[in-house]
């Protein structure tokens, strides 16, 4: 059955209470974030060997704001995807609570995946890779500021890149695509998802980029049979 008026309507304003929870939730998480935020940014120091400096005075400050927001996303995220997804199912045809609960700890897990797989593979060589080109005439004075918002951009946008096969799956369910169309365009799926990986690695080197690029590939290869599920259900159930 088709999208209708009546579901967006419920959509929208199921989506608009979502909102003021995630809101709500999102001031107190960072809150009690701004406790840890010292923590994770030594945490990050040692973790990466950078040694850093601020240039101005409320700078150290407003990066430890930036990090309790980070935290207070972060630790929201499962709530937050919760109640996005709740609202989603609004414009569902006989939504299935399993199902809906199960795609939800998926995403989790994929999101948690890739923010982890940022942390532990990918920022330390490619920082490290960064800091090579110091040498005895030039000295790397990194600022605190700069410093935890590469870092922090990347986490998420690791966590983000890595929800492709929900994505891909969700936009099955509304049928605006098929897996016949994925598996056609492969080559230009491989195509993009090597410039993504070119832009989102925090190196230009060959290595850092494939360990952005072969992850994501094989994520898009489990959307296609996340798709080929969804159609399979569908059809079934016809």
């Amino acid at each position: 059955m088709p999208l209708n008026f009546d579901r967006i309507q419920i959509f929208l304003v199921a989506l608009r209470w979502a909102f003021i929870q995630i809101f709500i939730l999102l001031v107190l998480t960072s809150i009690g974030g701004y406790f840890f935020s010292q923590k994770l940014l030594l945490a990050f120091m040692h973790h990466t060997g950078v040694k850093l400096a601020y240039y101005g005075l409320p700078e150290t400050f407003f990066t430890l704001l930036k990090i309790s927001i980070f935290l207070g996303l972060f630790v929201s995220f499962p709530f937050i995807l919760f109640k996005i997804i709740q609202a989603g199912s609004k414009v569902m045809e006989n939504p299935s609570w399993k199902l809906t609960w199960g795609f939800t700890l998926a995403t989790i897990f994929l999101f948690y995946l890739g923010a982890f797989f940022c942390i532990f593979v990918t920022l330390p060589y490619g920082i490290k890779f960064l800091l090579s080109y110091q040498n005895e005439n030039i000295e790397a004075i990194i600022s605190v500021s700069k410093f935890m918002s590469f870092c922090l951009m990347f986490i998420l946008a690791f966590g983000i890149i890595f929800e492709l096969p929900p994505l891909l799956m969700f936009l099955s369910k509304l049928r605006l695509i098929k897996s016949s169309f994925l598996s056609h365009y492969r080559r230009y799926a491989i195509l993009i998802i090597a410039i993504i990986a070119a832009v989102l690695t925090p190196t230009p080197d060959a290595f850092n980029m494939m360990l952005m690029a072969i992850p994501l590939y094989i994520l898009y290869e489990i959307g296609i049979l996340g798709v080929r599920l969804v159609e399979k259900g569908r059809d079934t159930s016809i």
